[in-house]
């Protein structure tokens, strides 16, 4: 078996689509034999990971994220640099069933050689984040891609997910900012690095009023980075209008970045809280699983649902069942 993986990992270092592909399916399931053999890989293909420009997309949905990104992929390809899209598809709480159709909605990326998409179900996870979803990344940097994005379904707490694990976070709104600006989580302006006014061939004018409008509110918020003011720009994912610009700007955010360290302590930070992440899950899964806990949680639940136990006491009672 260990044979196998370090075939596999030898075939994905080399770039063949097929490897990577088998690879995040690997890390992507959750079978215990399989996340052991995720955990081998990873440990193999690790050293020839973190060269890329990780780029994460949110927005609401109708944004034009995947039309955005199939323009922009497109045109990097073309360029000669090779792309790989992870796009995060939301999972029924109901079914556990997922649409999976950002591939149809890339049509001319999924057709350039030097492009790679992948469509990832979210299995529920917190925020629409692919529980795999930084595994994933990785594979594709070691398959040798040179750009990776990430692209949410902009629901929850995913944009905070998507930040905390990519180089620059591209905030994707529509015209009419005056309305938006209502509405949208601060939060969530504080994460951006770019906030982008997308389908602004709709009606030039209006775009530019909005991009005007988070002008001013980003002038009341303080920079994440010293070296980095976030930007808005107006463009047309469709038309392909202001894309260029938008590289740009990630390019010039990357090279701000490099030139003070901070790109590589912003990676450092990010890792240590992915650490605590999956520690967290793990826990939490295990816990579920607790054949202590499946004994007492049904009724903890019911008395604390009907008022006659503090929340405070349950938790209690469930700690010391697990001897905390």
């Amino acid at each position: 078996m260990d044979d196998d993986i370090a075939l596999l990992a030898q075939r994905l270092r080399t770039g063949e689509r097929a490897a990577l592909a088998r690879a995040i399916t690997l890390v992507e399931s959750r079978k215990p034999s399989h996340q052991t053999l995720a955990r081998a890989l990873m440990q193999d293909v690790l050293p020839a990971t973190g060269a890329a420009v990780r780029i994460g997309i949110t927005g609401i949905p109708g944004v034009g994220k995947s039309t955005l990104i199939d323009t922009l992929g497109s045109s990097l390809t073309r360029a000669g640099r090779s792309v790989a899209v992870l796009a995060v598809d939301p999972s029924s709480t109901r079914t556990g069933g997922s649409i999976l159709g950002d591939k149809t909605r890339m049509a001319q990326l999924v057709n350039e050689p030097l492009a790679f998409v992948r469509p990832s179900p979210t299995g529920g996870t917190l925020g629409g984040v692919a529980a795999r979803t930084r595994e994933a990344m990785l594979l594709c940097e070691a398959a040798g891609f040179e750009v990776i994005v990430v692209e949410t379904v902009g629901i929850g707490q995913s944009e905070t997910a998507v930040a905390d694990m990519t180089d620059v976070f591209v905030l994707l709104v529509l015209p009419g900012a005056g309305d938006q600006l209502q509405g949208i989580k601060k939060g969530i302006v504080e994460l951006a690095d770019l906030i982008v006014v997308n389908k602004a061939d709709d009606d030039p004018a209006r775009a530019e009023a909005a991009a005007a409008e988070y002008r001013a509110a980003l002038h009341v918020l303080q920079p994440v980075s010293p070296v980095w003011s976030p930007r808005v720009l107006t463009i047309s994912g469709l038309k392909n209008q202001g894309v260029d610009r938008l590289w740009a700007w990630i390019e010039d955010h990357r090279r701000r970045l490099q030139a003070n360290g901070a790109l590589a302590a912003k990676r450092r930070q990010q890792q240590i809280r992915w650490m605590w992440s999956m520690l967290e899950d793990r826990l939490r899964s295990r816990m579920h699983g607790d054949p202590r806990l499946r004994v007492i949680l049904p009724r903890l639940e019911n008395e604390v649902g009907a008022g006659r136990l503090p929340v405070a006491s349950a938790v209690e009672e469930i700690a010391l069942a697990l001897g905390l």
